[in-house]
């Protein structure tokens, strides 16, 4: 049953009241650098913020056995974070209404070199509409987003008639393990709604992601011999000629693919880090690439990583050098299917209810050809995925900069789906 108009107009009015204190914590989780491997603190942080509020915690480490054994889990590495995964439990007086994950992460990318950003990359500025930080878009500020939307409804005198669990993960950068340790941790709930900062769009489809290392080995021998050696970073470039065509393969792939076939390019191919060589003066005799491919919903990342390595070792076959000198791969990081989110689920539709309500346009939903943490929920707890957050600029670049108003615009849907989702009782 749809909201009461007063008790929506509360509920936005709350919401409004909370923005200034929801907007200083959003700054506050951007202070922290919390790249991979350095995510303890601003964990810490969010474990007080919850508990403080009340809500039963539960922190825990990953179990890499667990999660190598299970067929979403990607690769473990030296890299790999040992930050805990913090969920926080609101339970209700009586169980009526319909439970809900509500998600984030706390990992963000490197900021790359300093001097090329406005603002120091930890320094979370305003500057008019915009909020610039590292990761304040990519998601803090939807992070923050999920305990105010909350917050919204208790400063009204209510709280969910459901089961509600805020969950706060790493690894979402580079793996997608830490959601994979809520779902194997047990937690599950009727439907989930990540905040990812997808201007105030929902995700229909997500694709999956593959991480790869290409070694390639040379024969060194002083420049003056050149012709003698073979040049491991030449030979590297090579091998990328060959993945820019399996990229263009499965491109054309899109064909009879809805949510992809109207797309220019839906499969990206990052060559994201090249490192080789020793010496200037010496022919290199290693060349290593990191990369990064998407993969189709509905394909297994262990069937994408195989034609990877059958088509990069067809290639070797027909190379004069690399015939007798194949590259070697492996796959180091994500290892993901991606999902697509069926339409007509009653979770979608108050989400949409929502989203008309507070922004006063139809809801639209739109493919995107990054990774996101609901291909867990989709592909293992087979409920409502909902990716759905505020507009932003230059994620992952300099200058990450989310807008105000809509973080204001996009906590007030989450608090209204909430309400209608969940129900809601007297605090």
């Amino acid at each position: 049953m749809p909201l009461d108009p007063q008790l929506r107009d509360k509920i936005t009015a709350s919401v409004e009241r909370g923005f200034d204190e929801q907007l200083d914590f959003t700054r506050t989780l951007i202070r922290f650098p919390s790249t991979r491997g350095a995510e303890h603190a601003v964990q810490d942080l969010v474990f007080r913020a919850l508990a403080f509020r009340g809500y039963a915690m539960d922190r825990f480490e990953m179990d890499r056995q667990a999660i190598e054994s299970h067929p979403g889990g990607s690769p473990w590495s030296s890299e790999h974070s040992t930050a805990p995964i913090v969920v926080g439990i609101h339970r209700p007086r009586e169980e009526k209404g319909r439970s809900l994950i509500l998600q984030a992460h706390v990992d963000v990318v490197p900021t790359g070199p300093a001097e090329m950003w406005s603002h120091a990359p930890f320094d979370p500025v305003i500057d008019g509409d915009w909020l610039y930080g590292r990761g304040g878009a990519d998601m803090k500020a939807g992070h923050a987003a999920n305990i105010f939307a909350m917050d919204a409804l208790r400063r009204i005198g209510l709280q969910p008639a459901a089961t509600v669990y805020i969950q706060s993960v790493v690894e979402e950068e580079s793996t997608g393990n830490g959601a994979l340790m809520a779902h194997l941790r047990g937690y599950k709930a009727d439907a989930v709604l990540i905040p990812e900062p997808e201007d105030e769009k929902l995700v229909r489809a997500n694709v999956g992601v593959l991480w790869f290392q290409v070694e390639v080995r040379g024969l060194p021998v002083h420049v003056r011999e050149m012709g003698a050696g073979a040049n491991a970073i030449d030979a590297a470039y090579r091998v990328i000629g060959e993945l820019r065509r399996l990229e263009a393969d499965w491109n054309e792939r899109k064909k009879g693919r809805p949510n992809f076939e109207n797309e220019t390019h839906p499969i990206n191919l990052n060559i994201g880090k090249i490192e080789g060589g020793d010496w200037a003066s010496s022919v290199p005799c290693w060349c290593r690439l990191d990369c990064r491919i998407a993969i189709y919903p509905g394909t297994p990342a262990e069937e994408a990583a195989r034609e990877i390595r059958e088509r990069v070792a067809a290639f070797a076959r027909s190379d004069a050098y690399f015939a007798n000198n194949p590259p070697r791969i492996t796959f180091n990081g994500f290892h993901t299917e991606g999902y697509e989110l069926v339409p007509g689920s009653d979770a979608e539709a108050v989400l949409a209810a929502a989203h008309q309500n507070v922004a006063g346009s139809p809801l639209e939903s739109f493919m995107t050809a990054g990774y996101l943490d609901t291909r867990v929920y989709a592909l293992y707890d087979k409920i409502p995925a909902l990716c759905y957050g505020p507009i932003s600029q230059n994620i992952h670049g300099f200058d990450e900069r989310a807008s105000i108003s809509s973080i204001k615009r996009t906590t007030t849907v989450m608090a209204l789906f909430i309400a209608e989702w969940c129900g809601v009782e007297p605090v």
